[in-house]
């Protein structure tokens, strides 16, 4: 048995090598003659499965250890019998820290208070649902943007984006990407979009780059329409536009969902699908124990400190989204490389946090963040 696997897969080397051979691979330079024989491909958004890839291979499973999965020609791959699976969920907890971080930023650096703010989230899915969650705990008004689930869910409030856009403070795009149907998410954020959007909104892409026009969200900073652009994601990556990258407040190379757990969970769900369907009796094989935050522990004193400004320093602790801004910006050119060499980053379960002077309350917002180690001092 043959496995084939992108080689920037973290955890993933020794699981499987016990039953078949494993060729490990730079996700875009897997190829045709690479899979003629194989009987699975682990891989991520880099590697385009489609005809031109499978076409007269073996293969019987493609597990993407991805959230996304528009680089999978989905219809070819059903009608001939290949099965596929992403890992839905498996990093929402990352893409959650991000937003928190870039709010978190927006404290401290932008003299913001968040409570009362509006932040229309667009696309509910696992990673929306978190950062709604997110954006609750810390006060603001939130309004969830999701037509699929709107349907599926008449009892449930949902807006419309053309309603919510000239109010809300921020908007954050949370959907997968796709091109065609009522549904349709390529290229959501138009110049129609902009036009209605409350002056000096801040923008937030952490979902998939084509989602934004980025054409349009040029002219909309540069009118100063648009105050703020934080994006994670864009169009054509990893050939980013430098214009843009130099209008945005803060920029990084699609690494929001890059924490140790969502890619621990990543693998652990590839892993797990291929062994169902190979046969191969790991279905509940998980990685190994997750190394360790460089500061896993924090001492926070409450004394006349307001929630807001407990909770900012807690997720400021956690990541600091600025080091990957200044990491792009100083040579574009690396951003595959500062994906495949991205440094640890732990989601904040995995943090201590030691209240001086604090309060039930305080403790208790941090645990609806998902900090599960507070205690008193």
């Amino acid at each position: 048995m043959k496995i084939i696997a992108d080689n920037k897969i973290p955890f993933l080397q020794g699981a499987l090598e016990p039953f078949a051979e494993i060729k490990y691979l730079p996700g875009n330079q897997i190829s045709k003659t690479d899979v003629t024989d194989a009987q699975a491909l682990i891989v991520r958004t880099r590697t385009q499965c489609n005809a031109g890839l499978l076409d007269g291979s073996t293969v019987k499973i493609i597990t993407s250890a991805t959230i996304g999965y528009d680089h999978i020609d989905v219809e070819w791959c059903e009608a001939n019998n290949i099965r596929w699976t992403n890992a839905p969920g498996c990093n929402s907890g990352s893409v959650m820290q991000y937003i928190a971080a870039v709010l978190a930023f927006l404290v401290e650096e932008k003299e913001w208070q968040l409570k009362g703010k509006k932040i229309a989230i667009v696309g509910v899915g696992n990673v929306g649902s978190k950062v709604s969650a997110l954006a609750k705990t810390l006060g603001m008004e939130v309004y969830e943007v999701d037509p699929p689930r709107a349907r599926k869910e008449p009892n449930k409030t949902f807006y419309k984006l053309s309603d919510v856009a000239p109010i809300a403070d921020i908007i954050t795009f949370h959907t997968p990407l796709t091109r065609e149907g009522a549904d349709k998410t390529f290229h959501l954020y138009n110049d129609q979009l902009q036009s209605r959007l409350k002056p000096n909104v801040v923008v937030i892409n952490s979902s998939r780059g084509e989602v934004i026009n980025s054409q349009t969200l040029k002219q909309g900073l540069t009118a100063k329409q648009v105050g703020l652009a934080i994006l994670d994601v864009w169009e054509n990556e990893p050939q980013i536009d430098l214009e843009l990258l130099s209008k945005t407040w803060i920029a990084t190379p699609h690494i929001a969902g890059y924490s140790q757990d969502g890619k621990a969970n990543g693998t652990m769900m590839s892993v797990q699908a291929i062994s169902r369907e190979l046969n191969l009796g790991i279905d509940h094989w998980q990685p190994q124990a997750l190394p360790e935050p460089n500061q896993p522990e924090l001492i926070i004193d409450c004394h006349q400190q307001s929630l807001e400004k407990i909770l900012t320093k807690a997720i400021r602790h956690t990541y600091d989204i600025m080091a990957d801004d200044r990491q792009l910006r100083a040579d574009p050119s690396l951003f595959e490389k500062l994906r495949g060499d991205y440094p640890v980053r732990r989601e904040f379960h995995a943090f201590k946090i030691l209240l001086q002077n604090g309060t039930p309350t305080h403790a208790e917002a941090l645990k609806q963040l998902g900090f599960k180690m507070v205690r008193m001092i």
